[in-house]
């Protein structure tokens, strides 16, 4: 009788559309990969380049405005009933918060960033590739992108535990300011583009870093990459994170800490037997002062002539995927963080998620600048000759002693990391699925293991057409654009309802 009533408060607009909408996409893509690249690339830049600013001032905004909440009265909330104690302790919250937050791609960027920024004429017109190739990871990388999720945690935290909605999802957090529109077309509309926003996020994720984990594996086994091992690898990242989302949150909990065991022991390595330790905590305290003295000025920057599209190619880029791929993650961030405060909630995910990140950037990206600094290993010039990044990191790692140990661990470590990132958000999306579900209830075993399937399909598709993936990539940022008035919208209504509840 159970699973009958379930059936029924399925909810087919955020199943069924999102799921034909992205299948036709693809299809589009392998059958006219030259026509929709064409269009969607013509899409992308007008958006970047007439609306960048757009762009720049929503995602500053969120920055200053997650600050206001945390240290103003609302930041006082509990998320949950006064005086309720924390549902997890703080680094098991922690350990989630980071890793839902970020995949494989940070231990994949951390190492090579710097050398896309060192071949960059605005860097090099700024100064010194030593003082700035260090700086812009950590500014793309860093407060602004973590504010996001940190704001949306709040607002959705507030929605499940003070409210106790019975709807979760983007357009129930609109519900103060939509009002009955939030059950109308306007939160329909909300809904879907929420979900397909998610798909593609998720699937251009699974895209990027994976090659890394497959051309680390072929170097410890010996082997030539193909795209059958790349699919091999994808299917155990599936077969990880359905188990550990089948068990629940405390599969994704335990799965969670185990990620952030391997992360820091990766960190520790390189940090202590690389042979850079001072150079990479030297380089590290200039390249945090540049970015903290330099914030708003870099967050400002629109590159009005078009002399060098800095922006355009990298900042825009970053706060419009960024925005994109936190449509999931902070609803199960909020979902997680019962019994703490407004406050707690925002000034936690900067302490796990901001500083976690910005420890890998310094420590994983200043040990390959700091090869190429000393003159061991010039990987700008490596990677100009062979185009490759994947093998230009390989060979950035051979350097480390006893590498071929290190690359195992990576190799477990991006899984995990990969697993612990999808198993949050196949949670929130199987629980976005349904009209209505209460606090603690969670979505049935099908409706998880459906979405564990449909977000490991579209990577294994996408190993097949290069094309496609950069299309959905395209179409990740330019949901962007909607997305970030969606969150404007949800930031404000949360404002004005948590002001209700503080008069209340």
């Amino acid at each position: 009788m159970q699973d009958k009533n379930r059936k029924r408060t399925l909810d087919p607009s955020t199943t069924v559309i999102p799921f034909v909408l992205v299948l036709s996409l693809c299809i589009f893509f392998l059958v006219s990969p030259e026509r929709s690249t064409e269009t969607l690339t013509s899409i992308r830049g007008f958006l970047g380049d007439a609306f960048g600013s757009y762009y720049l001032l929503i995602a500053l905004g969120i920055f200053l405005v997650s600050l206001w909440i945390a240290f103003s009265d609302i930041g006082k909330i509990t998320l949950g009933k006064k005086g309720e104690k924390p549902q997890y302790g703080f680094w098991s919250w922690g350990a989630m918060v980071f890793t839902c937050g970020i995949a494989a791609d940070i231990l994949f960027y951390s190492m090579c960033e710097w050398i896309y920024y060192a071949q960059e004429s605005h860097v090099q017109e700024m100064g010194s590739i030593q003082d700035w190739a260090s700086t812009f990871p950590l500014f793309h990388w860093g407060p602004t992108v973590w504010s996001f999720y940190a704001t949306l945690a709040a607002c959705f935290g507030f929605m499940l535990h003070v409210r106790g909605v019975h709807k979760q999802k983007y357009s129930e957090a609109c519900r103060p300011i939509l009002g009955k529109q939030t059950d109308r077309l306007p939160g329909k509309i909300i809904d879907v583009l929420a979900v397909v926003a998610l798909i593609a996020g998720t699937a251009t994720t699974f895209s990027v870093a994976t090659p890394l984990l497959s051309n680390a594996l072929t170097t410890l086994l010996g082997v030539s990459a193909s795209k059958m091992l790349t699919i091999a690898i994808l299917l155990v990242i599936c077969l990880v994170y359905t188990f550990a989302v089948l068990k629940g949150l405390k599969g994704v909990s335990w799965l969670a800490n185990a990620c952030m065991y391997l992360f820091f022991a990766l960190l520790l390595f390189v940090f202590f037997f690389g042979g850079k330790t001072r150079y990479i905590v030297e380089t590290g305290i200039t390249a945090l002062g540049n970015m903290t003295q330099n914030f708003i000025t870099l967050s400002t920057y629109t590159d009005a002539l078009r002399q060098n599209l800095f922006p355009q190619n990298w900042t825009i880029f970053y706060w419009a995927y960024w925005l994109v791929w936190c449509v999931a993650s902070p609803f199960f961030m909020g979902s997680i963080s019962r019994g703490r405060t407004v406050k707690q909630v925002i000034l936690g995910t900067y302490v796990f998620g901001l500083s976690s990140t910005l420890l890998s950037f310094i420590i994983l990206g200043n040990y390959g600048l700091g090869l190429k600094m000393f003159g061991q290993f010039d990987s700008v010039a490596f990677y100009e000759q062979t185009q490759d990044l994947y093998a230009t990191v390989i060979a950035i790692l051979s350097h480390l002693p006893l590498s071929k140990l290190f690359l195992l661990v990576l190799a477990f470590s991006m899984i995990a990391f990969y697993a612990t990132s999808f198993d949050s958000i196949t949670l929130v999306a199987s629980q976005y699925s349904y009209r209505e579900i209460r606090e603690g209830e969670e979505a049935s075993k099908k409706m998880r293991l459906f979405w564990a399937i449909l977000l490991i399909l579209l990577p294994i598709a996408l190993i097949f057409s290069e094309g496609s993936m950069n299309n959905l990539q395209s179409v990740s940022i330019i949901a962007a654009f909607p997305i970030g008035m969606v969150i404007v919208l949800i930031i404000a209504s949360f404002i004005k309802d948590a002001k209700a509840y503080l008069r209340e």
